[in-house]
């Protein structure tokens, strides 16, 4: 097979990446911009919607792409619940402190993470694509699911900016990511809108979590690349930039995809690593953060 084949494989590869990845990081970036908490348990909200999604899946007999739309819904909407209890009882009493909550997701992280292992088990579980259709190019056939997630997270990213832009909760939320205070004293329920801003933002991990957990498996580790590599992109994209998130996610998805097929997924990682350490020291806010006034 010549370059261009593999070159394309590569892309393909890296654009299924990207997009479980933008997903993700967008939920991590929502969380931050507008409650400015780092929420190092996002990566677990991503897990329990992958176990989630085994656990109904499991549950359900008949065709998997049933199970696979049932666990499409109900797994976000059951890890959303658990975030935004998580952010009532445990981040609204500290304030949002930004070293306290730190620490209380890290606290949040081991209860999740040593929950599934008690609830769910030790071993990864697998989860049976919702179909098997092959799509032929002139040089080999590839998955069709992959590409389903491919454009599974454009529908998703598209309704999150119709969202942020056009309606009133999303101008709400970007009244409160402006400023706080000044929202308070126009009669917005800050509180309110920072808890479904959470639970929004896990409830977009475990969304990613379902996609990409027919092509892995669900496991009650499985957390911990996607909160990293959710934080690669997020610092290069610019704390609490959406759009600056995406265009990160689509270029250390790409990047890791190619550098994975060329060479090995160990380089992909030192190269992410080397973009942040460049950002963090000739760009500290990012890419695309906004300036501040």
């Amino acid at each position: 097979m010549a370059l261009g084949p593999y070159l394309f494989l590569a892309i393909l590869e890296g654009l299924v990446q990207a997009s479980v990845l933008v997903v993700t990081a967008v939920g991590l970036s929502l969380v931050f911009g507008v409650m400015r908490v780092v929420n190092v348990a996002h990566g677990e909200f991503f897990m329990l919607g992958a176990v989630f999604a085994w656990f109904v899946t499991s549950m359900l007999t008949g065709h998997p792409a049933l199970g696979f739309l049932v666990a499409l819904i109900v797994s976000p909407l059951i890890v959303g619940a658990i975030a935004y209890a998580s952010e009532r009882l445990v981040l609204k009493r500290l304030n949002y402190d930004p070293e306290a909550t730190i620490v209380a997701t890290i606290g949040l992280l081991y209860i999740f993470q040593q929950s599934a292992l008690i609830f769910f088990g030790p071993n990864a579980q697998a989860v049976e694509p919702p179909f098997y259709w092959r799509i032929r190019f002139p040089w080999f056939g590839y998955d069709g699911y992959k590409l389903f997630i491919i454009a599974a997270a454009v529908v998703l990213m598209v309704g999150v900016w119709f969202v942020m832009k056009h309606t009133k909760i999303g101008v709400v939320m970007r009244a409160t990511q402006l400023d706080r205070e000044t929202a308070r004293a126009f009669g917005i329920n800050v509180d309110r809108v920072s808890a479904t801003v959470f639970a929004l933002g896990a409830g977009l991990a475990a969304m990613a979590a379902v996609l990409v957990v027919p092509i892995q498996q669900a496991h009650y580790l499985m957390g911990t690349d996607p909160l990293l590599l959710s934080f690669i992109v997020v610092i290069i994209g610019g704390l609490g930039s959406v759009q600056g998130t995406v265009i990160a996610a689509i270029v250390i998805g790409l990047s890791d995809g190619i550098l994975s097929v060329f060479f090995s997924p160990t380089l992909a990682k030192m190269v992410s690593t080397m973009l942040v350490a460049m950002v963090l020291v000739f760009r500290p806010n990012g890419l695309f953060a906004r300036a501040e006034r």
